[in-house]
Parts: C-alpha cells; structure tokens; sequence
C-alpha cells in the first residue's frame, strides 16, 4: 500500500490523522486517535491495546486486517501507526461504547463523500483549496498564482512518472527548479517569504 502524506483532521476539536490511498481510493484513520475523539481515554494507546487483544481472542477479522502507516506522532517523531478504512472504522466502532459514534460515523461518511465528489469533479477540489487560502487571510492574487503552481506541478510530475523518475531525491530536485523558475527564488526562500507574510498580517 502506497503511504501518502497525513493529513489532520478535526473532530470535535480533536485531531485524527487521516491518509488517503489513491490507488484505493480510500482514507486510512489512525485507530489511537478515533478512541481518543470517542472514549476521551487518559490513554488512549493502552485502550487500544487491551481492544485489540480482545478482538483477537473473538476472531474479529478488523483487527487482522489492521495497517501500519508511518504517522506523525505527538513528539513529531515518524512512527508506524495502526490504521483502518472508512469501512473497517464503521465495524470496529461497533466495538466501543460512546455516545459520540453515531455523530462519528455521520463524520466518516461526509469526509468520504467529499473526496469522492472531488475524483469525480476536480474542480471542487480546487474550489475547496481556494476557500482554505483565503481563510487564512492570502490576498486573491497570491491565491490564483498558488493555485496554478499546483496545477502546473501535478502536470509535470504525471510527465515526469511516464519519463521514469520515481525517487523522492529526484522529485524533489526536479520541484525545486520549478518553484524557482515560478516564483524567482529557491523553494526555501519562498517558505521564507510566506512565513513573514503570515507574520506581518499578524
């Protein structure tokens, strides 16, 4: 299974990372965080932990079928973390006693829908990246520029899979050139440039 980047998601004001799998076209949940949002255990790991072995004991086929994706722990060190899909979550939630499950699952399911509706329709995904831009207080200029920075990216690194460049080394040179040619300095610099931005709005 192909890892992608983490994604955190808010539920209730609290974070679950969340993976998307193009190849399934699936979100992967992390199993420690869903029990953090539905049980508000002190301890969340050790919850799951004594979970799992129950589900093993009763042959629960969830737990098996279980994924370990490389996540972003609290301490920011990258760690394998147990993960499921939307359909395994509905089943393991079955599980565990909250009142906040049904509210969960409603959750899991527009989170779904919405990536779904974006496959089929890329412009809302656009749309909704425009939205985040602006809520974060860019001006619309910055926003259409960065918008077409994306676009032109994904083009060329679909471009670059059919040439045969695979490594993340050269992906990353390859990026580098092009944020450089776009935005007349290195990416490092343009990191820079945002960050004061942001602070000079603050």
């Amino acid at each position: 299974m192909e890892e992608n980047s983490t994604k955190i998601r808010l539920f209730d004001k609290k974070n679950v990372r969340t993976s998307w799998n193009a190849d399934e076209e699936e979100w992967y949940f992390s199993v420690v965080d869903v029990i953090t949002v539905l049980t508000d255990s002190k301890n969340p790991t050790a919850y799951w932990r004594k979970l799992k072995q129950r589900l093993i004991a009763e042959g629960n086929e969830t737990v098996t079928n279980c994924h370990g994706l490389k996540m972003p722990a609290a301490d920011g060190k990258i760690r394998l973390t147990d993960c499921l899909n939307t359909e395994q979550l509905f089943r393991l939630i079955q599980s565990i006693p909250s009142p906040k499950a049904e509210p969960f699952k409603l959750w899991l399911a527009k989170l779904g829908s919405k990536r779904l509706d974006e496959i089929a329709d890329p412009e809302k995904a656009i749309i909704r990246g425009a939205d985040f831009y602006r809520a974060k207080g860019y001006t619309e200029g910055w926003i259409n520029q960065r918008l077409q920075t994306i676009e032109m990216r994904k083009e060329l690194t679909d471009e670059w899979k059919e040439r045969g460049i695979e490594k993340e080394k050269d992906y990353a040179i390859l990026t580098n050139e092009m944020t450089s040619l776009l935005w007349k300095l290195n990416h490092k610099e343009s990191q820079t440039q945002r960050a004061v931005k942001i602070n000079e709005r603050i």
